[in-house]
């Protein structure tokens, strides 16, 4: 799944997308796992914010990790 898959507001999807690829093209385990914390911290932003939905956040959340999860495999 991707962050193109989700249905997010006007304005957030080029973030979520920018910060996908980011978790996606990491070149090291330190740059993947800042990633993922930058990714993370932008859910809750918008999850705190009631930007979006609790559903829309989770999925976020799923798409963000099997990202990581994918690219770590790859890094090791």
């Amino acid at each position: 799944m991707t962050t193109a898959q989700i249905s997010l507001p006007k304005g957030v999807g080029p973030h979520a997308e920018k910060l996908f690829d980011a978790i996606t093209q990491a070149s090291t385990a330190d740059e993947l796992n800042r990633a993922g914390g930058k990714a993370e911290g932008f859910v809750l932003g918008l999850e705190s914010t009631k930007a979006i939905k609790s559903q829309v956040a989770e999925s976020l959340y799923v798409a963000y990790d099997d990202a990581a999860s994918q690219r770590a495999a790859e890094l090791a």
